[in-house]
Order: C-alpha cells, then sequence, then structure tokens
C-alpha cells in the first residue's frame, strides 16, 4: 500500500501553527475554527474534494490539530493529514444536506467533548464555506463560548513562503508556460473555443519538466471579442475568428499550489488601439516592477503601474494585483493584499503576488500578467512567457 502523501516536513507545520498561535495569544482566543479548505490544508496538510460539506480544522493553544468533517471523508484525512488518528473526527452521513439536523450540532458536540465550549473561539465569517446556517447553528449549541470574526488570520500567516512552497510554485510555473505555449501552437481560425480548452487542461493537467499538474482554483478564463471586454467569462463552442482577441487567463498548479498567469491572442493584424494599449501596458508593468522590493508597500505598484498607464491615455479603475499561493475553488488568490491606491501592507521576501495589469476595451481584452516573488533584493518573474500581445495569422 502506497504511504500517506506528505508534502511537508513536521517541523514546517509546526513552524506554521506556532505563528498562528502568536496571533491567537495576542487576540485571546482559546480556540480556531478553520473553515477555509486552503486554510485547512495549510495548517493540517488535509486534502480532499469535500469542501461542499462543512468541515473544518480545530486549532487550541495546545496539541496537535483536529480534523473534523464528513464520515467518509475522514478516511482521506488519514491519507493527507499530519496527525494521528485520534484527531481526525467524521459525523454521521445523515447530516449531510439535511435540513432536519445540521453537521454543526456534531461539531458543538466535539468541542463539549474536548473541553474547548466554554471559551473565545474565532471562525472565519467571511469564507466561501462558512454560512450563515452554520455560524447560527454552532452558536445556539455552544451558549457559553464567545465569538470572534477571525476572518483572513491564517489567510495572513500564508503570507511569506518557505522555501519548500516556492518550489512547487517554480513547478506551477513552467506548466502554465507550457499551457501558453499549446495555446498558440495550436489556436486557428475557426478552431471551436472547447476544443482549444481542452488543449489548456491536457497540458495542465500533464504538467511539465516531470511535474504533474493539478486542478487550478478556478476554470480557464477564454472570451474572444466582444466577450473579452468583460473579465470573468469562460468558454463556449464559438469559432476563433479572424481580426480577434482572445486573452488566456489560466494558471499551472502543482500540489495545490497556484501560479496564474494571462496572455492574449490576437488571430490576423492587430488594430492599432490593441498595439497602442499593448505598448502602454507593457511600459506600466515594468513601472510596477521597479517598485516591487522589499519595504515598499502594495500601492507602490499600484501607483506607479496607473500612473505610467494614465501617461498613454489608458485608466484602470480596479485592483491590478493580489497574492497567491496554494489555493483550492473558486479562487487561487489567498484574500489579503492586493495591488492599489490605498493598500499599505509591507512587501516582504517570499511573498508572491498575481501581477495582473488587465485592460478591457470597447471591442476586446488585452492581459499581459506576471506571477511575481518579492526577493531580497527586488523581485522576480516566475515564469519565462513572453510578454507581449500573441498574434497569430
Amino acid at each position: 500500500m502506497a504511504e500517506p502523501r506528505r508534502d511537508f516536513t513536521p517541523e514546517e507545520y509546526r513552524q506554521r501553527i506556532e505563528r498562528i498561535r502568536s496571533v491567537m495569544a495576542e487576540k485571546g482566543l482559546d480556540l480556531l475554527v478553520i473553515s477555509d479548505p486552503s486554510n485547512m490544508h495549510y495548517v493540517t496538510g488535509y486534502d480532499g474534494w469535500s469542501f461542499y460539506t462543512h468541515q473544518a480544522a480545530l486549532l487550541a493553544m495546545e496539541g496537535d490539530p483536529v480534523w473534523w468533517g464528513r464520515g467518509i471523508d475522514a478516511l482521506g484525512a488519514k491519507r493527507t493529514v499530519t496527525m494521528d488518528d485520534e484527531n481526525i473526527v467524521g459525523y454521521e452521513d445523515s447530516y449531510v444536506q439535511n435540513p432536519e439536523k445540521h453537521p454543526m450540532e456534531t461539531l458543538a458536540a466535539l468541542l463539549k467533548e474536548r473541553g474547548w465550549d466554554k471559551g473565545r473561539i474565532g471562525v472565519e465569517l467571511d469564507n466561501y464555506y462558512y454560512s450563515a446556517a452554520a455560524h447560527q447553528s454552532l452558536t445556539s449549541n455552544l451558549p457559553e463560548a464567545q465569538f470572534a470574526d477571525t476572518t483572513g488570520l491564517v489567510n495572513w500567516q500564508r503570507a511569506i513562503k518557505s522555501e519548500k512552497e516556492l518550489e512547487y510554485m517554480r513547478r506551477a510555473a513552467r506548466i502554465v508556460e507550457a499551457m501558453h505555449k499549446a495555446i498558440v501552437e495550436k489556436a486557428e481560425p475557426g478552431m471551436p473555443k472547447n476544443e482549444l480548452v481542452a488543449e489548456i487542461y491536457r497540458t495542465g493537467i500533464m504538467g511539465a519538466d516531470g511535474h504533474w499538474g493539478d486542478y487550478t482554483a478556478i476554470v480557464p478564463m477564454a472570451p474572444s471579442g466582444m466577450d473579452a471586454t468583460a473579465p470573468h467569462l469562460t468558454w463556449d463552442d464559438y469559432p476563433l475568428q479572424n481580426n480577434e482577441s482572445t486573452f488566456f487567463e489560466i494558471a499551472g498548479a502543482h500540489l495545490r499550489y497556484q501560479c496564474p498567469q494571462s496572455r492574449t491572442l490576437f488571430i490576423g493584424k492587430p488594430p492599432q488601439k490593441y498595439l497602442d494599449a499593448e505598448k502602454a501596458v507593457l511600459e506600466a508593468v515594468e513601472a510596477g516592477l521597479e517598485q516591487a522590493k522589499p519595504g515598499n508597500r502594495c500601492e507602490d505598484i499600484a501607483n506607479a503601474f496607473n500612473a505610467t498607464l494614465n501617461k498613454f491615455g489608458f485608466v484602470k479603475d480596479n485592483r491590478c494585483g493580489y497574492a497567491i499561493g496554494v489555493s483550492y475553488p473558486p479562487d487561487w488568490g489567498e484574500r489579503t493584499m492586493s495591488f492599489r491606491r490605498g493598500d499599505k501592507s509591507v512587501l516582504k521576501p517570499g511573498m508572491t503576488f498575481h501581477f495582473m495589469p488587465a485592460l478591457w476595451l470597447d471591442d476586446g481584452g488585452l492581459e499581459i500578467t506576471e506571477p511575481i516573488l518579492i526577493t531580497e533584493t527586488g523581485v522576480e518573474c516566475l515564469c519565462t512567457t513572453p510578454r507581449e500581445l500573441f498574434v497569430k495569422g
């Protein structure tokens, strides 16, 4: 039988937990109920497609974390988490999607059993996976506990990546490079979009440099023509057209570590406004990268980018980047720092971002983006994909 997969050493998990507990102590917390699957994975190693049911990692101020979730998924926990089996607790299946009772009733019972029902408990209130009904059930069944909103507490401890995490992200970078290369090679006028996306998926899952490709936290965004005036449309069977742009917002992934990168393909001869937009974005990206160094702030990158972009007559009124790392659907961002005016988060070595200077024009879109790492002396672009508007035909 294959041994359980261990992506990191016990020492790395111990260091992560120490950092989290330090913040817990500052906030006077006795227990964290961690519902975000990315945070669960970060703390325990748990890895399974089970986040459509209620589950959590429980972290007290002492002892190992506890995994709690659907009973059949406890088997997956035994194959992935770092804890012993006594810290893996599954609930009975009749609690799954049953309007007559709620899984949080079993979590409340577990907290009472472990003596965690009278302290100050942190929950991720503004998280995709912690519902209003879950909070209502948990709080009503733990009347002696105090609850605090700890949304983002674990996310922020993930900001600075370890060397092993960066190794996985660089593997993901090689994968997304291969995906963009496949797009340029395979795309032809008349090719149905779904066929091209199938090639993107195949390349991404086959991996690169001997490392397999994981599923990404966001599906490929691949709108063409007028659809590309909007940022978050996916694909259909629309045939690629001459004299039309298609942007590809995709990611490589390895061991759940995400490396997103976008490029734009124009089939035919690009009109001058696309060439002007390309020139503006490329110079603005360089200006932003010059500010991407330790001690500067997230807003310094955004301000430099936008100032340069504005000189060319273009305006971007949304953020131009965000933190990335390990992630599960529906988002590959870490939901902490953003490149935008007013974000005064200090850049530190080991932080990773998707520098996302996308433009949506009146008849299409232009996305030329870079995943970046803040180093001791400046910035490293994780990918080597040519930074340009791809033109074919």
